[in-house]
Parts: C-alpha cells; structure tokens; sequence
C-alpha cells in the first residue's frame, strides 16, 4: 500500500489496552495508532478524517499529560446525532483509538473489558467533542476549525469536474494531489495550532 509521505508525520497515538495485554494480543498491551490506520478505516484521507485524528489526539494528550491513555476507559460524547453530517465518520476513527462503543463493542470478560456504554450522541457538551476518563472523571471539549487551513483556489471546480466525469487523468491526478495537501496541512502543519483544534477543560 502506497500512501503519501506526510502519514508517518502526522501525530502518532500511543494508548495502553488491558484487554490487548491481558491476551497477549500487544506486549505490555501498547499499541500504537498512526494516520494511516485511520485512513484504513475510513478508505479514505480528507480533511474530516485529519480533523477526528487530530481532535482524539489532543484530548488524549489533555487529559493525561503524563502517562498513556487508557483504551477503553474513556467515554466519548457528540454534540450532533450519529446520522447528522460527518459525526459517523468522526465517531468511527474515535471509537478506533479509545475502543468507545455505544452498544456494539465487546462485552467483556467477568466484568471487566465491557467497551460499551461508553460512546454517546446528542448530548449536551460545550464544544462538537468530550472526551472523559473513567476513573478521574476529567473531561475535556475539543472541536476542530478547519475553514482555518482552506483549500486550493479552484479544487471545489475540480472536485465537481472528476465527479461528473468531465476531468482528463491529468486533472483528476492534480485534484486528488491539492486534496491531500489540505490534508497535510492540517495534520502537519497545523497539528499544534490552536486555532484548528480547540482544547477546552469541560
């Protein structure tokens, strides 16, 4: 699989499982989550799975500022419903790194490990995320502003022509390269600007 050079830049998330440990699925139970697995997920990069990466990213990094993040003992709450707009796609790369399901996640295994109950929509929170740790109760509110990092002069004519059928290959290559330089931006660029991702104590 090739993928452009900026993935194994973007910021890398590194997150404690105790179930990956006490399977022995992950030594130490460690696992490390880069841009492209979310690009796997997805099967796609664009700026709505960048912004998801790096607001999971920044919370993490907020609420434990000294040690690795627990997988699945983190809940997650969405402003918006689960249907409305790119909440879906956000919601899936989330549930990706911190292992938060609403009630399709594992059940866990005498009580422990359950990875449901934790991923909610329509709540009430300040910013579009809040992300909140079990065992402290800290929270925190992230929302991404990517009209921060715009695109190319002519990419939303580009867009349109590729999908109407209208572009040569030389136009579709050139559109899908202006695309992924957004992309880049944000993710490497801007991946401490905190004008793009907005980090709130709840």
């Amino acid at each position: 699989m090739r993928t452009p050079e900026f993935y194994d830049h973007a910021p890398s998330i590194t997150m404690f499982d105790p179930l990956a440990k006490f399977l022995g699925a992950a030594e130490g139970g460690i696992i490390e989550y880069r841009y492209v697995d979310a690009v796997k997920l997805a099967g796609h990069s664009c700026p709505t799975v960048a912004s998801a990466w790096l607001m999971t990213e920044r919370a993490l990094a907020a609420l434990y500022p000294k040690d690795i993040p627990e997988r699945g003992a983190i809940r997650v709450d969405f402003r918006h419903d689960r249907t409305s707009g790119v909440t879906g796609v956000i919601a899936n790369i989330v549930t990706l790194v911190t292992g938060a399901t609403h009630d399709s996640g594992f059940k866990g295994l005498a009580g422990r490990f359950d990875r449901r109950s934790l991923l909610f929509f329509n709540a009430a929170v300040g910013e579009e995320i809040r992300f909140t740790r079990k065992d402290s109760g800290a929270a925190v509110d992230v929302t991404a502003h990517l009209e921060h990092v715009p695109s190319a002069p002519h990419v939303g004519e580009m867009m349109a022509a590729c999908i109407t059928g209208r572009a040569d290959d030389a136009m579709q290559r050139e559109f899908g390269r202006l695309w992924q330089e957004r992309v880049r931006a944000i993710l490497v660029d801007h991946a401490r600007d905190p004008q793009v991702v907005v980090v709130r104590v709840a």
